[in-house]
């Protein structure tokens, strides 16, 4: 479980002006995260697109990601959703030989009880031939997993080793701090929230605005991890504002901005998304210009 402390980026799925996979951007992106700094990279996460991605699609995203990666970081894979028994069926018919744990996030859309959401998790952890981390984002699945489900599912599976929590709810980070199991990490989902819940206990981040910053994004955990609270937090001011940018329209449009920006990334994303508009562009270029 060490080796996802510190700072996870979801990585984005670059796309071509056709929108088919840009598999070029996707390696370099992946090597710029690799030389600095990062500690672990999710692949086919929300910001991944995963909801428009295809079975076909993400063996290939995998394959170029392991490639270029070679063996350097761990790799966890998003498979989750709202259908338990085809989670466990794509988690048993996946390759996982490159991948070092699966981030399953909450059932959405049903809206299960906290039992639901136990017994998901339950069959899950009974049937993954790899580490679990639990991803709980109530903004996009419109039901909370509370901290005491979290807890007892840490509790009871030595392999759910984590959670994502994404609820941008300082109190419920606390609680799930305050009752883990000694050896269970709480990971901030939250770019803004970040630094505050990792100063309090938590184990590192799974960020969005990391793969564009990973240098600056992964000293600044790295800081708050041992409590180096002035120097954290003097990075932290200098990414809040494009942290709020990358989240003001919708993700992973923003990231993607930065990440033109910076010449790593086209602007293309796949509908329902739509990419950034001009004036969210212009505000993140003139960001990205202008950082020191």
């Amino acid at each position: 479980m060490q080796e996802f402390i510190g700072t996870g980026v979801a990585l984005i799925t670059p796309f071509k002006k056709d929108l088919s996979v840009d598999f070029l951007a996707l390696a370099k992106l992946v090597e710029f995260n690799i030389i600095n700094g990062i500690n672990y990279l999710v692949i086919n996460g929300t910001t991944g697109e995963s909801a428009t991605i295809s079975k076909k699609e993400r063996r290939k995203i995998i394959e170029v990601i392991a490639t270029t990666n070679q063996g350097r970081l761990p790799l966890v894979l998003g498979i989750g959703g709202n259908n338990t028994a085809a989670v466990i069926e794509e988690i048993l018919s996946e390759d996982l030989s490159h991948i070092d744990a699966i981030l399953s996030v909450t059932p959405y859309y049903n809206k299960p009880t906290q039992e639901g959401f136990y017994r998901h998790f339950e069959a899950i952890a009974k049937a993954s031939p790899k580490p679990i981390i639990l991803y709980n984002v109530p903004g996009r699945t419109s039901k909370n997993m509370e901290p005491s489900t979290t807890i007892r599912l840490a509790n009871n599976f030595s392999n759910i080793i984590a959670v994502k929590e994404a609820g941008n709810n300082v109190q419920q980070y606390l609680e799930l701090i305050k009752n883990k199991p000694k050896d269970f990490l709480i990971i901030s989902g939250d770019d803004d929230l970040a630094l505050n819940v990792v100063l309090a206990g938590a184990s590192g981040v799974i960020s969005v605005i990391g793969q564009a910053f990973p240098k600056e994004f992964s000293t600044l955990i790295n800081h708050g991890l041992k409590g180096k609270n002035k120097e954290a937090y003097n990075i932290h001011y200098k990414l809040m504002d494009v942290i709020n940018l990358i989240f003001s329209e919708n993700n992973p449009a923003g990231i993607k901005a930065v990440l033109k920006a910076l010449k790593l990334a086209n602007l293309e994303v796949r509908l329902p998304l739509v990419t950034a508009s001009e004036e969210l562009q212009k505000e993140i270029v003139n960001f990205v210009k202008n950082l020191e």
